[in-house]
């Protein structure tokens, strides 16, 4: 029996060192990242929300969000840690969600002390539930997995509503309550990230994204620290958005894309990264003589 991906994540997190984990949105996205050589995989959840057209204000409902899940788990073989909002409503909500994402077959996830619906950890004007609240959402989420190596990640937004003293109280709470690794969101000084990793001791994840309220900082300075992962949620999309605006440019004022001079993988290219040989072995091999 193949072992399983939330196993995988526990033992590459026991081994030391930095996970580095790109953002990713659906199957394709997913399957670039693992042939990058990542692994493993973010699937940002703002990200999702942001490809079916929607801003990250916890538009999207549980099934949308377990669906898409689903395809990315299915595209790759690396794990997948997952965006878990703050798990669609109470304590109850979040125990359906443990087990959709558990089916979904995602290695890890995160649960976030917003109130419902959330926002982007980025935007302005966040409110938070209070502590024991979502202390207890945790301890309701860990008693709902089945799995005993998922990994269960709690993050928290009170940094800019508590202050730092309030986001590390939090982060303490959450980790007696049964988080794995805890994720304090959105610090704005280099500072502000040096005094997590002081006074937060458990596993760590952080969040650097380009253009974001947080300062980049190098990948080896964070594992110095003691960041055990780093996810980068929206570089990749946006990427992506960049390259699309700039291809449309050229074929509206063309007819088609033939003067475009940025990056354009070939037909032939597109279909290694689909993996269209496989199936078309597959198809062979299973055809009817």
């Amino acid at each position: 029996m193949a072992e399983k991906n939330s196993t995988r994540l526990r033992a590459m997190l026991d081994g030391g060192g930095t996970l580095l984990a790109p953002g990713v949105y659906n199957g394709l996205s997913a399957r670039l990242v693992q042939q990058a050589g990542f692994a493993v995989a973010y699937a940002s959840g703002g990200a999702i929300a942001r490809s079916t057209g929607v801003p990250d204000l916890g538009l999207l409902t549980l099934s949308e969000v377990v669906a898409r899940l689903a395809g990315i788990v299915d595209a790759v073989d690396i794990p997948v840690i997952a965006d878990a909002d703050t798990g669609y409503g109470n304590a109850l909500n979040a125990q359906r969600t443990i087990r959709e994402f558990e089916r979904a077959g995602v290695a890890a996830l995160h649960l976030e002390d917003q109130t419902f619906p959330k926002r982007c950890g980025h935007y302005d004007d966040k409110t938070i539930v209070p502590l024991r609240e979502m202390a207890q959402k945790l301890r309701a989420a860990r008693d709902a997995a089945t799995d005993p190596d998922l990994i269960l990640i709690a993050r928290t937004d009170a940094l800019a509503v508590e202050g730092m003293d309030g986001a590390v109280a939090r982060a303490q709470a959450y980790a007696e309550a049964g988080a794995d690794v805890i994720f304090v969101e959105a610090p704005t000084t280099l500072a502000q990230i040096e005094e997590i990793a002081r006074r937060v001791p458990q596993p760590k994840l952080i969040n650097m994204f380009q253009g974001g309220k947080t300062p980049l900082v190098p990948l080896a300075d964070l594992t110095a620290m003691g960041y055990q992962i780093v996810i980068i949620p929206s570089d990749l999309q946006r990427a992506a958005m960049g390259a699309m605006m700039a291809v449309l440019e050229v074929i509206r004022r063309d007819g088609n894309s033939a003067a475009y001079n940025g990056p354009l993988p070939t037909f032939q290219q597109r279909e290694e990264v689909i993996g269209t040989a496989d199936w078309m072995a597959k198809d062979k091999q299973y055809g009817a003589e």
